[in-house]
């Protein structure tokens, strides 16, 4: 086992913040809080992806190492307040990890208006949204950590930004294995984690009737083309009686969704390893619902690892995506 990197028992991880490391941590709240304070933020989660396969503990963590800074890396809360300037506040030339626990005033807000940030896409943003074990969702608040004080909080966000040297540079990865299918098209007149109306093929219509009606896999997402890139938005539930439909990420107005293509026997394994680069991978993270609809504990699926979340940041917060961050050079390599 690498001990700098991984998924890894508390205590190695405590000798790790010990020794003044910049790290990236994701675990159940009880083993978070086993942790000692120094150089490191974190966010809840008991599902992870480790080397070995697909796996739930509440008893290690897994750790990801920040290094190749040019600086000593910058970590702090945001609230909603001043979420919208993280970007601005990150560094020119480098990159930001952002954790969010799920179901608050900032994951809602970072959800709906991150495109609108001030230099959004301009500045490298990866990061995932923070959860519970599922046999807790309404019990435990997600939480996210920073480390420099040992503060919880289930209402702030975490962030780590990271200046890199003049000769680095940061690049955010996406790799989406669903694709829209050839159906219905499905346009929505808000912004909302939820809807009901909603026009199909130019129809007023009624989301939840339409896909019990017409019997569609839930567990695939809606996908839509935000400016080039394939993004899903993915069902959360249907409201039966109420007549609506609850999402895991907003649905924006004046995209054309629809619902997504199956994925073959090879897809579903999600075997990622003709999307990556050939440059070091520094940060990723998968999702929860790829975790669960794939059964992936105790399988492996390719060359990423780390938390399995319940949302996944790429500049913007995605669903069922696997995300992930590499370090690049521009340095001529030695003869």
């Amino acid at each position: 086992m690498n001990m700098t990197e991984g998924l890894m028992p508390v205590a190695a991880a405590a000798e790790l913040i010990r020794s003044g490391r910049y790290l990236c941590i994701a675990g159940d709240e009880a083993a978070l809080r086993q942790l000692p304070t120094g150089n490191w933020i974190g966010g809840t989660i008991p599902y992870f992806m480790a080397a070995s396969g697909g796996t739930v503990s509440r008893e290690q963590v897994f750790v990801h190492l920040v290094s190749d800074f040019a600086t000593p890396p910058q970590l702090r809360f945001y609230d909603q307040g001043n979420l919208p300037q993280l970007c601005r506040n990150a560094p020119e030339h480098g990159y930001s990890v952002l954790i969010v626990p799920a179901f608050t005033a900032c994951h809602s807000d970072f959800a709906r208006n991150a495109p609108n940030y001030e230099d959004m896409y301009l500045k490298p943003l990866i990061g995932w949204v923070a959860g519970t074990h599922l046999d807790e969702l309404g019990k435990n608040t997600p939480k996210v950590v920073l480390g420099t004080s040992g503060q919880f909080s289930d209402t702030h966000a975490v962030v780590m930004d990271v200046e890199l040297p003049p000769q680095r540079y940061a690049q955010i990865g996406i790799v989406n294995l669903f694709q829209p299918g050839g159906g219905d098209n499905i346009r929505f007149t808000q912004t909302s984690f939820s809807a009901g109306s909603c026009h199909i093929n130019g129809v007023e219509s009624n989301l939840a009737d339409y896909l019990l009606g017409n019997d569609v896999d839930t567990r695939l997402p809606l996908v839509a083309d935000y400016c080039g890139a394939s993004i899903n938005v993915s069902i959360k539930n249907i409201e039966r009686n109420a007549r609506y439909v609850e999402f895991y990420a907003p649905v924006f107005p004046g995209l054309d969704y629809r619902i997504a293509t199956p994925l073959n026997a090879e897809d579903a394994a999600l075997q990622t390893t003709r999307f990556l680069p050939d440059t070091a991978i520094t940060f990723s993270c998968n999702c929860i619902l790829n975790f669960l609809y794939n059964e992936l504990e105790g399988k492996q699926c390719g060359p990423l690892t780390g938390p399995m979340t319940f949302g996944e940041i790429g500049y913007q917060l995605l669903n069922q995506t696997q995300v992930y961050l590499s370090i690049g050079s521009t340095a001529l390599e030695p003869d």
